[in-house]
């Protein structure tokens, strides 16, 4: 058998490419070592700006070209630096010889000793992977998630006033509106939104035990953790002054939590749009050329939703994992978060693409409102509730004597179809006051929706530029 030439082992990396590669743009080898040049190289401007060991402050233009690598980063970087950790077998290594390299070539030779001074490979990494991981929820996960979440709202709104029945553990029950269903979903999701929002990205930056004993060795009379604090802020990170040898990760495990929550309400959202499916509630709007079964032509399958749930499951796993084993470490120091936060971007990926599959697929729908109606009026033994309780407060109030009325209801209802007829003649023999009989005599299933339509209004979305 002839063998294939090199491919992706993950789906993310080949199948869904399209859907998740902006992605790689952070949370890639690629985005890590980019990030390091970039923590790297806004050290060595911090220590000229502030004259360290008579280092000269580099100019504007020189401060320009050093952050040009930065931005200029590409393809020939990429393959540099993996030639240069071929050899140093030590991926932050590499990246202080590349930079060490571009020093030489911009004529500054001089400060070249300053590159990675007084850094443990923690310092650079940790602060690298908090930029990545801060740029990739801020400017991939969360647009993508707020897109679903508006796409709810919206929909919710449409559909404020379109009533259908209720299900609980699966049996017909008091009805509500599909708007007010959507608008909880919505809710739920715009409470966790602010809380990824809200996340803090740590850093440190304070040597190879987190005490800065290099650092004081060097220069006494510098106020190290002043200047670690300021350049870690100046990443737009928040400055972590207490740690190991690395920063603690449990800024990460939190993260991770929160993304891992959204996704399985997420799930929740793919498997109840996926039983309106079923129930004929939504209708799937068929694509141009594609098929639903390799056998029976008449099918529309909902396999955005599907194909959501398989994913929103993946994400959470790795997430989960990194959330628990990161905030663990031997004493001072093991390489197992290495190992692990490799996989960050394996944990998103998988919740970007169920989000690319939800939001394509809340598009790909529409309502059947007569369904809904239509399912309602087969079911007018939900009006029990609503009997009953009228029932209990004409009891309170003096106006009937009759006793038990859930009972009464349940004789009447529990496990039967009743019409409408059968309950307006039910109704019409009550012993109650006639404004309370008028009312009931007036309820049908689409009209018992309580305030449904009025909590769609509840939905209180984030103020966004």
């Amino acid at each position: 058998m002839t063998s294939l030439p090199p491919q992706p082992l993950s789906p993310l990396d080949g199948r869904y490419r399209s859907a998740v590669g902006e992605l790689g743009e952070h949370l890639s080898e690629a985005g890590l070592n980019r990030a390091r040049v970039h923590v790297e190289i806004e050290w060595l401007i911090a220590q000229t700006d502030r004259g360290f060991f008579g280092a000269t402050p580099l100019s504007a233009e020189q401060q320009a070209q050093l952050r040009e690598i930065v931005s200029g980063f590409g393809p020939a970087d990429i393959d540099e630096l993996a030639s240069l950790e071929a050899t140093t077998r030590h991926d932050v290594k590499a990246v202080e010889y590349f930079v060490r390299r571009r020093l030489e070539s911009l004529g500054l030779d001089s400060i070249a000793e300053l590159t990675h001074f007084a850094c443990t490979s923690e310092d650079i990494n940790n602060l690298s992977y908090a930029i990545t991981v801060r740029d990739a929820v801020q400017q991939v996960w969360l647009p993508k998630y707020r897109a679903v979440i508006d796409t709810l709202a919206q929909l919710a709104t449409e559909h404020r006033d379109a009533a259908m029945l209720s299900r609980t553990h699966g049996q017909p029950a008091t009805p509500t509106t599909m708007g007010k269903e959507l608008a909880v979903f919505a809710h739920r999701l715009e409470r966790i939104a602010k809380q990824v929002e809200a996340t803090e990205y740590l850093g440190k930056f304070s040597g190879a035990t987190g005490t800065f004993s290099a650092h004081i060795v060097a220069a006494p009379d510098v106020a190290w953790p002043d200047v670690s604090r300021e350049f870690v802020e100046s990443l737009g990170l928040t400055w972590n002054p207490l740690t190991t040898q690395i920063e603690s990760h449990d800024w990460q495990a939190e993260l991770y939590a929160r993304v891992s929550h959204a996704n399985r309400v997420l799930h929740n959202l793919a498997t109840d749009v996926w039983t309106y499916i079923s129930l004929g509630y939504f209708r799937q709007i068929p694509a141009a050329g594609a098929t639903g079964s390799s056998t029976m032509p008449h099918k529309v399958n909902p396999i955005r939703f599907e194909n959501a749930e398989a994913n929103l499951e993946l994400s959470s796993a790795v997430l989960d994992s990194l959330a628990a084993t990161l905030v663990t470490s031997r004493l001072q120091r093991d390489l197992t978060d290495s190992s692990a936060q490799r996989n960050i971007g394996v944990g998103f990926g998988h919740s970007v693409l169920a989000l690319d599959n939800i939001q394509r697929g809340l598009g790909e729908i529409d309502l059947d409102r007569d369904l809904l109606l239509a399912d309602l009026d087969m079911n007018w033994e939900v009006l029990g509730e609503a009997i009953q309780t009228v029932i209990r407060a004409e009891v309170v109030a003096g106006r009937s004597t009759i006793a038990d009325p859930y009972a009464l209801l349940k004789e009447l209802t529990r496990g039967k179809r009743v019409g409408a007829a059968e309950l307006a003649e039910f109704v019409d023999r009550l012993e109650i006051g006639d404004a309370a009989k008028q009312r009931l005599l007036a309820l049908t299933p689409a009209t018992y929706t309580g305030l449904a339509s009025e909590l769609v209004d509840r939905f209180e979305p984030a103020v966004r530029p």
